[in-house]
């Protein structure tokens, strides 16, 4: 089962590759906004959702779901990845109290003026 899934992943990470490269940027079609040509849709410069933007949406939400299944196998099959800290019989030292800080009682320089 898991091999199915790899083979998955890796074909539509492949088409996913090639439909992303094969589709024109949002800026392509700036000049037919300014009149130096012909714009290919209805709406205008942005379109509206076509064949290559769906299949790609498609194969996004494919290659999520591959992506989270092999993850899952991954873990069940190899236990869990952070393993317990064994318990040490040493004692632990105890931390030392930080020095005290002389006090200056007739120092006003640090005083907030009124």
């Amino acid at each position: 089962m898991e091999f199915a899934i790899w083979v998955v992943h890796v074909l539509v990470a492949i088409a996913l590759i090639g439909l992303v490269l094969l589709q024109h940027g949002k800026g392509a079609d700036m000049g037919a906004a300014f009149g130096g040509g012909a714009s290919g849709s209805l709406f205008g410069a942005s379109g509206s959702a076509n064949f290559l933007s769906r299949t790609t949406a498609v194969l996004a939400v494919v290659f999520f779901l591959t992506s989270m299944s092999l993850t899952y196998f991954a873990g069940k099959s190899h236990g869990p990845v952070v393993k317990p800290a064994a318990q040490s019989t040493q004692p632990v030292a105890p931390i030392p109290a930080a020095p005290a800080v002389p006090s200056r009682a007739g120092d006003k320089s640090g005083a907030i003026p009124k």
